[in-house]
């Protein structure tokens, strides 16, 4: 008696042409894009921060107050690692996507505290930590390189 196999049914959703694989596929390029721009954007506002304190508004209310010196290191450092991070995920690196996870997340708690500095541009940049957050623990690459 001949066995017959049956196919491999995957959950919904997983298919390799479903829209919201397809969604996660390109939001993994995009998280890429915007780790590496959101990087260099970091560096320069940490170069700024730390070359003259008054570019930036003072809010002297806010619970989260620190030097902007301080924050001028904080964002270089987090930029130059966003930018490393974001190459090694154009490169579909599970170390980037994971390292990706950990800056985005660090990146949306740190532009809350940015808020009142800069409240436009600190939320525009927790709602793209978010997407990458999401596109990154989404997409899950059929041959993952190291």
């Amino acid at each position: 008696m001949a066995h017959t196999a049956t196919p491999h049914h995957r959950p919904h959703g997983d298919e390799p042409d479903s829209p919201p694989r397809a969604w996660a596929v390109g939001g993994t390029v995009f998280a890429g894009i915007v780790l590496l721009v959101g990087g260099v954007l970091d560096i320069l506002k940490g170069i700024t921060a730390l070359s003259s304190d008054a570019i930036y508004t003072t809010v002297n209310q806010y619970v989260y107050r620190f030097d902007l010196n301080t924050w001028g290191w904080v964002l270089l450092a987090l930029g130059v690692v966003a930018v490393i991070t974001g190459l090694g995920l154009l490169t579909d690196a599970m170390w980037a996507r994971i390292l990706g996870v950990m800056m985005a997340s660090l990146s949306l708690i740190a532009n809350f505290m940015w808020l009142p500095y800069q409240p436009l541009w600190a939320i525009i940049s927790i709602a793209l930590a978010a997407w990458v957050i999401w596109a990154l623990c989404a997409h899950r690459p059929q041959h993952p390189t190291l």
